[in-house]
């Protein structure tokens, strides 16, 4: 038999041992704790996962909010009210498409301006109204993606965050070896946490952020596209190019 398979035998069983230790150790910090203590699991998790967790939580707390207002804005019903259009062309019909009323369709919806900014230029040509229609579409566009990309950025950043944190715990995992060892587990212990616990929050977060981010984008198109459409039609109305639509 040969040195290095003595070596071998010697060596691989302490390390198993030292491993057996170690997660025997994390379990009972964190796991057994958390489950008798009465809410102290975040909090614990917190400390645990050094000061990158304070912004991780930061960020998590801005896009719940950015979250929250834009699920609200870009409501169909807000941004695309029903038999807008016939409202309109109602109002046409009466003879009371007067400024007042373009002033309460404008403020409206975000429909309502670019159908306003439209209607406003009713009496020049074709090309001048949809001028008019694609310059306050451009301002309207822009308020519907506010604060998307403040979404779209901490989507990116925060699992940067958590691979920062976990690079930080194993440099103070490497570090403790370095002057103490392998022989105490949990010397090792403070480490070895803030790596993973930084990496799965950093990770937590990201993961809905961006798929939020990717449905916000995505509803914008669209309802870009159908006020495009909506004012389209609205203007062929105009001119004469379409049949008025029935009314509500």
């Amino acid at each position: 038999m040969s040195g290095g398979d003595i070596g071998s035998r010697s060596i691989y069983p302490e390390n198993t041992v030292w491993l057996a230790e170690q997660i025997q150790y994390d379990l009972h910090r964190f796991q057994i704790p958390a489950l008798t203590k009465d809410g102290h699991v975040v909090l614990e998790l917190v400390k645990a996962g050094g000061w990158l967790m304070l912004p991780i939580i930061l960020c998590s707390v801005i896009a719940l909010a950015i979250i929250v207002e834009r699920l609200w804005s870009l409501q169909v019903r807000r941004v695309l009210p029903k038999n807008l259009v016939a409202q309109v062309w109602r109002w046409e019909k009466i003879h009371q498409l007067n400024e007042e009323h373009l002033q309460e369709l404008q403020a409206s919806s975000p429909l309502g301006s670019i159908l306003s900014a439209g209607i406003s230029n009713r009496h020049e040509n074709r090309e001048v109204m949809k001028e008019s229609i694609e310059d306050t579409g451009r301002h309207i566009v822009h308020e519907l993606e506010r604060y998307l990309n403040s979404l779209g950025t901490i989507a990116a950043i925060t699992p940067l965050l958590g691979l920062l944190g976990t690079v930080i715990g194993m440099i103070k995992v490497f570090s403790t070896i370095t002057t103490q060892g392998v022989g105490d587990p949990g010397a090792l212990a403070g480490g070895i946490s803030e790596a993973l616990i930084t990496t799965a929050a950093g990770m937590s977060v990201a993961i809905p952020t961006l798929m939020f981010y990717r449905y916000f984008r995505g509803r914008v198109r669209m309802l870009v596209l159908r006020m495009e459409q909506e004012a389209m039609g609205m203007v062929e109305i105009m001119h004469g190019q379409r049949q008025p639509p029935a009314g509500p």
